[in-house]
């Protein structure tokens, strides 16, 4: 797992990074034989408990990382002493002895010195910056991934990280950091590609989250000022924050509404800022802020031009696609020469006995047969000038198709179209092929995410099939949330008087439904539905659905296109696992749905607010989903996802989006336009649903391993669930009955998350003098809901093991 972490706090006085050294304050940076850069300021915090606070000194080589105190006692600034070759002179006076850490203290009886060795400094840390408000990047960064640029050489105060694929120039880079200077944060959003942007300047720090929510930012109170981070663990790890139970259940009650979850994370103390917002940071003080412009509500927004709109949206994929293509190479760590056979082992089984495949140099992407990972793949493809893979195989775009062999039915068709899309010559096409061994719910096991997701059931399945993708993957995920429209957007054509637009949406469900003979009936359900939630407060929505929760009146979800459009047409909605909460949990939930329903939300115009809603709670998933399925030295890309794609897509006609088919008609605008006009007969049809086919039979080859899992869940000691009754469901669902099984999913992946912490090792932090012990008591059970978060539940005390 990749993330940047830093703190802001009152603690420092401007212009004194580093350790006082002869007649002023001086300040070096070296680069090392080894990789990274060795700043020559030490890291760490000094709590003074009398007079002053100040920084610790410390001691580090070329990689970059540091250690600095964290203590009492009257403190100064510390310089790290660095190895390597230096850029220039110190900005102080480098000579005589240098004063100022907590290292220095005149004697053994200071408490400076008793607490010197009390360093906090994250694991595996890369230093970007040092004092007075140090950052730090930690996990395996590839070297063009992390970029930093100081505004003026005279000015070391005045800078800007930006980490992730950035498709910006240098010249870009400063001009932007020259605005953000002034105040102006939307230029650090708009280049193409998924980032995380740091600005410093002076004691001012911004730190900017995206559009979507995939590259979130959390923050959390400490050492008399703030830290922050792009993980919530190490933020917990940090502070040593509890569980909180609450938000466990909110996800799992109503994982689509924002106003359940708010701003919490399933860490006590720990906050996310939202999509779309940027966290700033003055000497321990902190605001959060929105940089995108606020629709009026006296005005109507402008009639944007539909061709125009979709110009946009082409623009900005492709930009996003060419800023993967034309950033660094990377070949990955390849595996052991191959000695040939070995009596009893084929080759499948001598890569399997010496771990997973490295993944394959060079780029390629998803080839599912829909039409997203179709539209990127033939966009990488086909771009001038950045073939796919690396010399010697072809320079082609490496496309990977995965093929089940358990449950072959239905999808043939998809089949069919993404061997028709790889006969293309620009495209190398690998199907992998697999059969039991990778059906859902198999191999349980897996890394501890930072926070719980769906998708840890499936990721032994996806894994299998990333891990014959190349160094640099593209996927389709965030096309639907992206450019198809919420069914609530028909709400928000009656608000605009523009109810010629629904007749082909509505007619569209009513041949869907047109098997059951209550086709007629289906034009005058939808509409009114929707013409309840145009004239439906938000106030009055949320009021409804934590009344709902409260009596119980859970049904057994949608059970079919109709059904579906009609359940989404409200402000708040319950989730597919929350038929098995308890009712504690439930008036829970509820409570934080009242609260909410008192501070209204970006916008009050249901479709647009449900849209947002959706596409943050997918980014969320997609966030966990990376860090389930990671292979090593391996990224994947969602461009869809990007800040640009997202503001083009969000440019679109609601007229234009809610018409069927609207993603396959812009997506196939969008290849015409590259250049890409023959696409096979059916690309664009309504993707598959989930197979629950497989679903059912992994279910049914896992059911022992589930029922011993939910057999004394940790669900249930905090009050969440019933055992009994989410045993009864997984028999349910393993012998065909109707059960929700993404609701399932969701229950069984947060059981393994918590399992999954319980048994971790260990912190994200070290230099700690804390005694080393288990990350949780075995012996220490779960309270209720309702009571305090046992502190069983702690992510884990400071440990320097992984």
């Amino acid at each position: 797992m990749r993330w940047l972490v830093g703190w802001s706090s009152i603690a420092a006085s401007f212009g004194t990074a580093g350790r006082v050294g002869g007649q002023g304050s001086g300040q070096s940076f070296s680069h090392g034989s080894g990789q990274g850069f060795d700043h020559g300021s030490g890291q760490g915090f000094d709590h003074g408990s009398g007079q002053g606070l100040g920084h610790g000194s410390g001691r580090g080589s070329a990689n970059g990382s540091r250690n600095g105190g964290y203590g009492s006692g009257q403190g100064g600034y510390g310089s790290g002493n660095g190895s390597g070759h230096g850029y220039g002179p110190a900005y102080g006076d480098p000579g005589g002895p240098l004063r100022g850490g907590i290292a220095d203290a005149d004697h053994a009886d200071d408490p400076a010195a008793q607490d010197a060795e009390r360093t906090v400094v994250p694991v595996g840390a890369q230093l970007l910056w040092g004092d007075p408000d140090p950052l730090w990047a930690v996990g395996d960064w590839r070297p063009d991934e992390i970029r930093t640029l100081t505004a003026d050489p005279a000015d070391p105060f005045t800078r800007l990280a930006v980490l992730g694929c950035c498709g910006a120039t240098d010249a870009e880079l400063r001009r932007a950091l020259y605005a953000a200077r002034g105040g102006a944060l939307r230029h650090l959003t708009q280049w193409s590609g998924s980032y995380t942007a740091v600005v410093q300047a002076g004691r001012r720090i911004t730190v900017l989250g995206d559009l979507a929510g995939a590259r979130p930012v959390f923050y959390t109170p400490w050492a008399g000022g703030t830290a922050y981070a792009t993980a919530a663990l190490p933020l917990a790890d940090l502070i040593e924050a509890q569980l909180d139970i609450g938000h466990l259940a909110a996800l799992l009650a109503c994982p689509d509404s924002p106003e359940a979850l708010g701003d919490g994370t399933p860490y006590v103390g720990v906050r996310r800022i939202p999509p779309g917002h940027a966290l700033i940071l003055r000497e321990g003080s902190r605001e959060i802020t929105g940089y995108e412009a606020v629709a009026s509500l006296a005005v109507a927004a402008p009639v944007t031009d539909p061709e125009r709109a979709v110009e946009g949206v082409r623009e900005a994929l492709v930009d996003a696609v060419r800023a993967r293509l034309t950033a660094p190479r990377h070949a990955p760590d390849t595996l052991p020469y191959d000695p040939g056979p070995v009596p009893g082992m084929g080759p499948a089984d001598r890569r399997a006995a010496r771990g997973a495949p490295a993944p394959a140099p060079g780029v390629g992407a998803d080839l599912s047969g829909g039409s997203a990972s179709a539209t990127l793949a033939l966009l990488a493809a086909g771009l001038p000038g950045a073939p796919g893979t690396l010399p010697g195989s072809g320079s082609r775009l490496l496309a990977v198709t995965f093929n089940d062999l358990a449950t072959p039915q239905g999808r043939e068709d998809e089949l069919e179209r993404a061997r028709v899309i790889a006969a293309d010559p620009r495209l190398h096409h690998v199907v992998v092929a697999a059969a039991e061994e990778a059906l859902p719910y198999a191999e349980l096991d897996g890394p501890l995410t930072d926070e719980p997701g769906p998708s840890l059931v499936f990721a032994a399945r996806d894994r299998r099939r990333l891990a014959a993708g190349s160094a640099d993957h593209f996927t389709g995920h965030g096309a639907r949330q992206v450019l198809d429209a919420h069914p609530a957007r028909m709400a928000d054509l009656l608000l605009d008087r523009r109810r010629r637009h629904l007749l082909r949406p509505v007619a569209a469900l009513a041949r869907s439904a047109s098997a059951s003979g209550e086709s007629l009936l289906v034009p005058l359900t939808v509409y009114s539905a929707a013409r309840r939630l145009a004239r439906t407060p938000y106030r009055a929505g949320m009021e409804a659905a934590a009344a709902r929760l409260r009596a119980g009146g859970i049904d057994g979800g949608p059970s079919g296109p109709v059904d579906a459009s009609l359940a989404a047409l409200t402000w708040s909605r319950p989730g597919p696992a929350a038929g098995w909460l308890t009712g504690e949990a439930l008036a829970e939930v509820s409570i934080r749905l009242t609260a909410a329903a008192g501070r209204p939300p970006l916008s009050l115009r249901p479709g647009e607010a449900r849209a947002r809603a959706l596409l943050a709670r997918h980014a969320a998933d997609h966030r966990v989903f990376e860090q389930a399925v990671e292979v090593r030295s391996q990224r994947l890309h969602a461009p869809f996802l990007d800040n640009q794609v997202v503001r083009a897509a969000r440019a679109l006609p609601e007229s234009l989006r809610v018409q069927p088919g609207a993603r396959a008609a812009i997506l196939r605008s969008v290849l015409s336009s590259a250049g890409v006009r023959e696409l096979p007969t059916g690309w664009g049809a309504t993707a598959h649903a989930p197979n629950e086919t497989a679903t059912r039979l992994g279910l049914r080859a896992a059911l022992p391993e589930l029922l011993s899992l939910f057999a004394a869940p940790l669900l249930a000691d905090a009050g969440l669930i019933d055992a009994r009754v989410v045993q009864q469901a997984l028999l349910d669902a393993a012998e065909g009955r109707p059960v929700p099984l993404d609701g399932l999913a969701e229950l069984v992946s947060m059981e393994l998350w918590l399992g999954r912490l319980l048994a971790r090792r260990g912190t994200c932090w070290t230099g700690t003098s804390t005694p080393r012990r288990r990350a949780l008591p075995a012996d220490a059970p779960l309270s209720p809901l309702g009571t305090t978060t046992p502190q069983a539940l702690r992510p884990a005390p400071p440990d320097p093991v992984h």
